[in-house]
């Protein structure tokens, strides 16, 4: 089996994290989200993965590069043109894409996994593999059961006795809702799909091609599982999560560096005057950190490599990127800040240069 990772999108409803980053490399214990996908695959044997880029191309292709330290092979099609000089992305659709990739070198030779490349999953492969296998399937679509009255977050799937899909719906309120399992953006194809993209045109996965495969009556299937599956759809996706994260409740997600204290982990050479600094855990303060007598952490928190908290500050609930700097008394409840961006849980923003009286911060790396 082959693998298809998604990363094109510039993913706006986790702006500010995305001005920098394209949304698969946004951090989780300090690791891209699209590293984790690419280490369950070649858990699972799947040794030839292509992943499509578009908007901040580079900054997979050059921390990814051809994938050798993770056991597999990687390669990538990008998404956009040169205009003026400049690189300009232009995504063609999740299927537009993949068209893209077969009729450059007919990679999707074989039973190929579809994955989105901003999403945590436990999914076992090799279960989902047998039943599409079994089934006949051309096209499987996994789907995990969410509660009724969040059908409006996601598009749900509508399937007969024997699992075929009859219907979609694309964020349903719970009224009109005619299912409850969510698709999850993880898909597994035959080669024949790809003969039905047409060529040269952006095209969607879920907005086109599944219909089309409804519409022609071909042997389209959804599997009912029960697994992990934390999608980072929005910021406030992203900051429940580092909450869980920190607090262990994600199986096989450890927090990195050296426990000194319960709940309490450290990275590398940090300067923490332990006598006088109050740290309620979960907490993870990266290499290079120092922590200033009289500073307050309350966790679930991440405190980014090279951040200095001076005296006075606190910070709860929350991560900061790597090279923040608190100055004296400021206090951060409950936000994320990154570089110039900070956003509250609910992601509302507040720039380095508004003069909010409270949420005070600068580049440590500007004292240094």
């Amino acid at each position: 089996m082959k693998a298809m990772i998604l990363a094109a999108g510039k993913g706006t409803r986790v702006q500010p994290l995305t001005y920098e980053l394209p949304k698969p490399m946004i951090p989780i214990l300090g690791k891209p989200v699209l590293s984790y996908l690419i280490e369950h695959l070649a858990r699972y044997g799947v040794r030839e993965i292509m992943i499509n880029t578009s908007y901040l191309h580079e900054k997979i292709e050059d921390y990814f590069g051809d994938g050798h330290r993770y056991g597999v092979e990687i390669g990538y099609s990008f998404e956009g043109r040169m205009v003026n000089g400049k690189v300009v992305p232009h995504p063609l659709g999740s299927a537009g894409g993949m068209r893209k990739i077969q009729d450059f070198g007919g990679f999707f030779d074989e039973t190929t996994l579809v994955l989105c490349g901003d999403a945590l999953i436990d999914l076992d492969l090799n279960l989902a593999l047998h039943e599409h296998r079994r089934k006949g399937a051309l096209a499987s679509v996994i789907t995990k059961e969410v509660p009724w009255e969040e059908t409006s977050n996601y598009g749900v799937v509508e399937t007969d006795a024997s699992g075929r899909i009859v219907q979609f719906q694309e964020k349903p309120q719970r009224a009109q809702a005619r299912s409850n399992f969510a698709s999850t953006g993880i898909y597994i194809f035959e080669p024949q799909v790809l003969d039905l993209i047409p060529p040269g045109t952006n095209f969607d996965i879920g907005g086109d091609l599944f219909p089309m495969l409804v519409t022609r009556g071909l042997p389209f299937y959804a599997q009912k599982r029960a697994f992990n599956w934390i999608d980072i759809g929005k910021i406030s996706d992203y900051w429940a999560v580092l909450q869980q994260v920190m607090k262990g409740s994600v199986v096989g997600m450890q927090v990195p560096g050296r426990q000194v204290r319960e709940e309490v982990w450290v990275g590398l050479n940090t300067r923490i005057d332990w006598e006088d600094v109050k740290i309620q855990g979960p907490v993870y303060i990266g290499s290079g950190c120092r922590i200033e007598a009289g500073s307050e952490i309350v966790g679930p928190a991440w405190i980014g490599q090279g951040s200095v908290l001076e005296k006075g500050s606190r910070v709860v609930r929350s991560m900061l990127f790597e090279y923040t700097h608190i100055p004296a008394g400021a206090s951060f409840e409950e936000v994320i800040v990154c570089n110039e961006y900070c956003v509250d849980r609910h992601g509302h923003q507040t720039h380095i240069a508004d003069r909010h009286p409270q949420l005070v911060w600068s580049d440590a790396r500007a004292a240094c």
